[in-house]
């Protein structure tokens, strides 16, 4: 969102449980259009809330798991905000060799990437 669209919206990247770790796939694929995940940590719906992070203080919440769907809407559901699911395929799982899972990661990124067009627009920001 911020490598599209600068850094004027504020965004958290949250997940129904916390790996703590980026997944290193994911972190190669990013590096590729020039996002940095290296230094990311994950964090859980639980942590966000217990560092500060109101949910009350979000305007949308975007959800690209049926998991993450049901949490969102569930945490939610006192809140006046929207909550938009969008379904991404999740690549973790599959390729049988590197360059296969790193095509499937690359699918993912590149499905996130239209949403995000889809939803925003172009991109206004130099890539």
């Amino acid at each position: 969102m911020k490598k599209f669209y600068g850094t004027g919206t504020y965004v958290q990247s949250v997940g129904v449980k916390n790996d703590l770790e980026i997944d290193g796939f994911c972190v190669t694929v990013c590096q590729e259009i020039d996002v940095e995940l290296s230094r990311h940590r994950s964090r859980s719906f639980d942590e966000m809330e217990q560092w500060g992070d109101d949910l009350s203080s979000f305007d949308l919440v975007i959800s690209l798991s049926p998991a993450s769907q049901r949490r969102a809407l569930e945490l939610t559901r006192v809140f006046h905000l929207d909550v938009e699911y969008w379904p991404i395929m999740d690549p973790t799982g599959l390729g049988e060799t590197r360059e296969a899972k790193l095509d499937s990661y690359r699918q993912t990124r590149d499905q996130i990437i239209q949403q995000l067009t889809a939803r925003w627009g172009e991109a206004t920001e130099i890539l």
